[in-house]
């Protein structure tokens, strides 16, 4: 699998990075309080360091682009309890288009809904809370809150495909659902009922005994189950699944024990394969086989020749 490195001008530990929907931009979120934007280049083109944004009083811990639908748009959440949502204007220049500040802690995590739910971000944070901002049509925003999610703290959010469950491409039958992770070790499924979030699940067990740093949803366009991928400071990754069978109940399943903190899971756009961040740096992917046993596809640093699935996987786990 092939690589490339890019040089960033941060001065401080990097915490995040995200890659724009058309892989041509990488957004960069750091200690040093600012958000930087670099081209990544071609094979031999090197990349460039396109604009750097500040507006954050502390570390930024994540980034996050917007599907460009709704045009060049990116958004952050740092130590500071702000929210930026930053849009790019047809000259290149970088402005922040809103700033929410409602949050009394540190914003831990964000999460752009699917695009077909309209301009809609997530915000996890320490304060207990998770907040759903969303654009309207004239160009104002309107935030929900979910009060005492997680009361420790809200550590990760992501959110379910818009699809329903079976569901093909152009249905009209959409899904507004999120999943969280504290610092309680609780996983919390919600749903956006009458107006309003409502828990729907609390995946309460014994399978994380520490933090749960990251979650993420898997896509199920054309797929009777849903799953969700959980990753905890314990070094476990749990894999939670609901349907095909299973009722309406969500089931859990160590996937594997890492033996090292986990800090991100990541879905490939097919949702069949699982990208993993543990440890000091060690990435690997994962493949369910048709036994429901995990098979690892790739670890960062492997020599060996990789086949071409891997390589479009780890792709698409990248671009998302």
């Amino acid at each position: 699998m092939s690589s490339k490195k890019i040089e960033l001008d941060h001065k401080d530990m990097v915490h995040d990075s995200a890659i724009d929907y058309y892989g041509k931009r990488l957004a960069t979120a750091s200690s040093d309080s600012t958000v930087k934007i670099t081209s990544i280049g071609g094979a031999s083109a090197p990349s460039q360091l396109l604009a750097t944004l500040t507006g954050h009083y502390g570390p930024v811990w994540r980034v996050g682009w917007a599907h460009p639908k709704y045009g060049s748009i990116l958004a952050s959440c740092g130590y500071d309890g702000r929210v930026i949502v930053w849009k790019e204007s047809t000259t290149g220049q970088w402005s922040q288009a809103h700033v929410f500040g409602n949050h009394k802690s540190s914003v831990n995590s964000i999460a752009w809904a699917p695009y077909e739910l309209g301009l809609s971000l997530a915000c996890g944070s320490s304060d207990g809370t998770i907040s759903v901002m969303s654009m309207r049509p004239d160009g104002g925003w309107d935030a929900a809150t979910i009060e005492r999610a997680h009361p420790v703290g809200v550590t990760a959010v992501s959110w379910a495909p818009a699809a329903a469950l079976g569901s093909m491409v152009g249905s009209d039958q959409l899904v507004h659902k999120l999943v969280s992770g504290g610092f309680d070790s609780v996983v919390k499924v919600w749903e956006f009922v009458n107006g309003g979030w409502k828990l729907e699940s609390s995946l309460v067990s014994d399978m994380h005994t520490e933090c749960v740093r990251d979650v993420s949803w898997a896509p199920v366009l054309g797929l009777a189950k849903s799953t969700i991928a959980s990753a905890s400071q314990d070094g476990k990754v749990v894999i939670w699944t609901k349907g095909k069978g299973g009722g309406d109940k969500w089931e859990g399943k160590v996937m594997r024990d890492f033996e090292a903190p986990v800090w991100r899971v990541s879905w490939s756009l097919t949702g069949d394969m699982l990208s993993v961040a543990a440890g000091e740096g060690d990435i690997t992917l994962w493949k369910e086989a048709s036994d429901g046993q995990w098979e690892s596809l790739w670890t960062k640093g492997s020599d060996e020749p990789q086949q071409q699935e891997t390589e479009q996987a780890a792709a698409e786990v990248a671009a998302q």
